[in-house]
């Protein structure tokens, strides 16, 4: 969890600025009952991405960048379980040269209190050299959208 932000900021769903919405499987279940932690990766993932490909106009088939995870975590505070509906909310903490921090959380759909949180970090990557570049700039104003700002 990023230093200046209380716990408080990650679990409320107020402090999140896009959110996807979800139906949870039969087989996201695991032998315990509930969704498997696996499966809010995946969640967090594609929440992230689609928010980029809808507002950050990225083209994961053609554009030269792309956005590798370096870093994720996962908190979980209360289980889910098939059926269920989520939502996943995300924002960006923080917006580096060739890197962003995204907050991530799942909440039940009417939950305003998250039963999973955590943070994902993208490096932008140039595909032909694999390295590192610069956030290109329609990436990064989409991204400059969803930013929280330190005193939330």
């Amino acid at each position: 969890m990023l230093w200046f932000m209380k716990k408080d900021n990650f679990l409320n769903k107020k402090f999140y600025k896009f959110f996807c919405d979800y139906s949870t499987r039969w087989n996201d279940n695991d032998i315990y009952g509930h969704i498997n932690n696996i499966h809010y990766y995946s969640f967090f993932d594609s929440a992230i991405n689609k928010y980029l490909i809808e507002f950050g106009e990225l083209n994961i088939e053609n554009d030269p960048v792309v956005g590798y995870i370096v870093n994720s975590n996962c908190n979980y505070v209360s289980p889910i379980k098939y059926p269920n509906s989520i939502t996943v909310g995300i924002r960006v903490n923080k917006i580096g040269n060739s890197s962003v921090n995204y907050g991530v959380a799942i909440f039940k759909i009417n939950d305003n209190m998250a039963s999973a949180y955590g943070e994902f970090t993208h490096v932008f990557v140039e595909k032909s050299k694999n390295k590192s570049i610069e956030i290109p700039e329609k990436i990064k104003n989409a991204l400059k959208k969803i930013l929280v700002k330190n005193d939330s």
